[in-house]
């Protein structure tokens, strides 16, 4: 979501090469309706998740912005999860599970996590420590 980030520029893709959801913190969860599309109609076979240094993800909980969607718009969001998080590689690393386990996803599907420096304008992968990432 974050605008600083090109995907393309960040990986040497030439425009058109990916399929790019971007969203909130990039997390997984959040994408999954895509990546089904992108899978089953437009036969994506690897799945990169990005996030990011200096992301407002980091710096909030849940509890806190409900209480702010309470404060600024009078409304009650309930149980609904905005998937926060504390600890960029964590994140990563839970994303790339929940792909894993998703039964949705074709099984073959290689999927790669990674964490883009905003101020360098580096990437450097993130992998599971007690698992192959690969399906």
């Amino acid at each position: 979501m974050d605008a600083r980030i090109l995907p393309s520029r960040a990986f040497g893709m030439e425009e058109g090469e990916a399929h790019v959801i971007r969203n909130a913190g990039g997390r997984a969860r959040d994408a999954l309706r895509s990546l089904v599309i992108s899978q089953r109609l437009l036969g994506t076979r690897e799945i990169a998740i990005i996030h990011h240094t200096d992301c407002d993800m980091l710096t909030f909980s849940n509890r806190n912005l409900r209480e702010k969607v309470r404060e600024d718009l009078g409304q009650d969001t309930g149980e609904f999860d905005f998937l926060p998080f504390k600890d960029l590689d964590e994140s990563v690393r839970e994303d790339i599970e929940f792909l894993l386990a998703t039964q949705l996803l074709d099984p073959a599907t290689i999927i790669r996590g990674f964490v883009y420096d905003v101020r360098t304008g580096r990437v450097r992968e993130v992998t599971l420590e007690t698992a192959d990432h690969a399906r």
